[in-house]
C-alpha cells in the first residue's frame, strides 16, 4: 500500500471534493444576505457547520479505523451531493441553516481522508503525503471560488437565460438577485456527483483485513467518545498538539468568517471579485504544500516550519484589515497564505507520526473534531467583533492568538523533543 497511485487517486478525489466546497465560499456570505443575514447571522451559520464536524469527525475517523477508508469516504461524497442541491434550493435563512449542518455532518471526513494519507506513506514521508493532501485544498480553492465568481456573475446568469431560451423556444427568464447565487451550489452538487461514481470505481481500500479486525477487537474500540478525546489529549506531546491546533483555528476562523465582508467594507469587493483572490490563496497553498514542504521539511524540521508559520500568519493579520486597495492587500494576503500552507502540514504530521497505526483515524478524527469546535467558536466570534468593533476588530484578535500559539509551539516542540518521535 506504499505505491504512488492510492496516493494520487484520493489526491484527485480530495482536489474534486474541495472544489465544489470551495465554491461555496465566496458565494455563501451575500446568499445569506439575501435573505436578510447579519455579520452575526452568517457567523452562526458556519458555526453550525463546524458543530457538526466537531460531533461527526471522531465517529468517522474511528469507523474508518474499524470498517475501512474507503466506504466512509464514499458515503460523505454522497452526503455531500445532497447538502449541495439542498442549498441551491433554499427558500430562506432557516433552510441555509438546515442545508449547513447536513454538509457539516458528511464534510466531516477530513480526518478519514488524512488517516488514508497515513495509511500508504511511510513516517519519514508523513509531511510530504500531508502536505499533497494541502496542495489538493489549495487547487480546490484555486479553481472552485474561482468557478463559484463566475457562475454568481448576473451577466453569465443572464447568457445562460438566453442560450436556454434560444434552444428551447422559450422566453428569456427574468434574472432575480437569489437566481445567481444558487447556479454555484447546483453546479457543485453535480461535481460531487461525478467525484463520487469516480471514488467508487478507482478509490482502493487503504487498509488490509487483518488491520480492520484488529482495530474491531481493540479495547479502544469500546471506549466512549470522550473517553476517546481524554485519551488522546493525554498522550504525550500528541495532546498538547491537539491543543495548539485548536487555538490555531479559532483564531483562522475569524478571517474565515469575515474575510469577504471585510474586502466588500473596504474594496467593495463582490462574490466574483472574492472568488478571485481565494484562487490567489489557493495558489500559494499549492505550490507550497504540493512542492515545497517536502524539501524544507528536510532541511529545517516540522518544529520550525510550524513555529515560523505560525509567526508569519499572526504578523500578516494585523495589516490585512486596513488595506484599501488590491496591490496593497495581495502582500499580506500571500505572508498569511505562505504561513498557513507552511504550518498546517507540519502539525498534522508531527501528530500523525507520534500516533500508532491502528489509531490513526481516530486521533486524527479527534483532531479534526477539535478543530470543528474551534470553527464554531471562532465564526461566532469575529462575527459579533466585526458588527460590534468594526472591521479590524478579528484580525487583531486574531493575531494575537497567533503570535501566542508561535510561542506555545516553540516551547512545546523544544521541551517535549524528547518524548516526541524523531522528526
Amino acid at each position: 500500500m506504499k505505491k504512488k497511485a492510492p496516493l494520487v487517486i484520493i489526491f484527485i478525489t480530495i482536489f474534486l471534493d474541495l472544489v465544489g466546497f470551495g465554491m461555496v465560499i465566496p458565494v455563501l456570505p451575500f446568499y445569506a444576505e439575501h435573505f436578510g443575514a447579519s455579520a452575526l447571522h452568517i457567523g452562526m451559520l458556519a458555526a453550525s457547520f463546524s458543530l457538526m464536524q466537531f460531533i461527526f469527525a471522531p465517529v468517522w475517523g474511528r469507523l474508518s479505523d474499524r470498517i475501512g477508508r474507503r466506504p466512509i469516504i464514499l458515503m460523505s461524497l454522497i452526503g455531500s451531493t445532497g447538502s449541495l442541491l439542498l442549498f441551491g434550493l433554499a427558500s430562506s435563512l432557516l433552510f441555509l441553516f438546515v442545508a449547513r449542518i447536513l454538509a457539516g455532518i458528511f464534510m466531516a471526513n477530513i480526518s478519514a481522508a488524512q488517516a488514508y494519507i497515513a495509511d500508504v506513506t511511510p513516517p519519514e514521508q508523513r509531511a510530504k503525503g500531508m502536505g499533497l493532501m494541502g496542495a489538493a485544498f489549495g487547487l480546490g480553492f484555486i479553481f472552485g471560488p474561482a468557478i463559484g465568481g463566475v457562475l454568481s456573475n448576473t451577466a453569465v446568469l443572464e447568457n445562460i437565460n438566453q442560450l436556454y431560451a434560444t434552444l428551447s423556444g422559450t422566453p428569456v427568464m427574468q434574472v432575480i438577485e437569489a437566481d445567481k447565487y444558487r447556479i454555484p451550489f447546483f453546479f457543485a452538487a453535480f461535481l460531487s456527483l461525478l467525484n463520487t461514481l469516480s471514488a467508487w470505481l478507482y478509490l482502493p481500500e487503504s487498509r488490509t483485513r487483518e488491520e480492520l479486525e484488529k482495530a474491531r477487537t481493540s479495547p479502544a474500540s469500546s471506549q466512549s467518545r470522550f473517553a476517546r478525546i481524554k485519551a488522546a489529549l493525554s498522550k504525550p506531546g500528541v495532546g498538547g498538539l491537539i491543543l495548539l491546533f485548536f487555538v490555531i483555528t479559532v483564531a483562522f476562523a475569524n478571517l474565515e468568517a469575515t474575510f469577504a465582508l471585510m474586502t466588500e467594507r473596504n474594496l467593495h469587493f463582490d462574490a466574483t471579485e472574492n472568488g478571485y483572490l481565494f484562487v490567489f490563496i489557493g495558489l500559494i497553498a499549492a505550490v507550497v504544500q504540493g512542492t515545497l514542504i517536502g524539501p524544507l521539511t528536510r532541511k529545517f524540521g516540522e518544529s520550525r516550519l510550524l513555529v515560523t508559520g505560525l509567526a508569519m500568519q499572526g504578523s500578516g493579520f494585523f495589516f490585512l484589515p486596513y488595506m484599501m486597495s488590491l496591490p496593497d492587500l495581495l502582500p499580506f494576503l500571500a505572508l498569511v497564505s505562505v504561513g498557513n500552507a507552511l504550518s498546517s502540514p507540519c502539525l498534522h504530521s508531527l501528530i500523525s507520526k507520534n500516533t500508532d497505526r491502528d489509531e490513526q483515524g481516530g486521533v486524527l478524527g479527534i483532531t479534526q473534531s477539535m478543530g470543528s469546535l474551534a470553527r464554531v467558536v471562532g465564526p461566532v466570534w469575529g462575527g459579533w467583533f466585526f458588527d460590534l468593533f468594526g472591521v479590524p476588530a478579528p484580525y487583531w484578535s486574531g493575531g494575537i492568538l497567533l503570535l501566542i500559539c508561535a510561542s506555545f509551539a516553540f516551547t512545546l516542540t523544544a521541551s517535549l523533543r524528547a518524548s516526541l518521535r524523531p522528526e
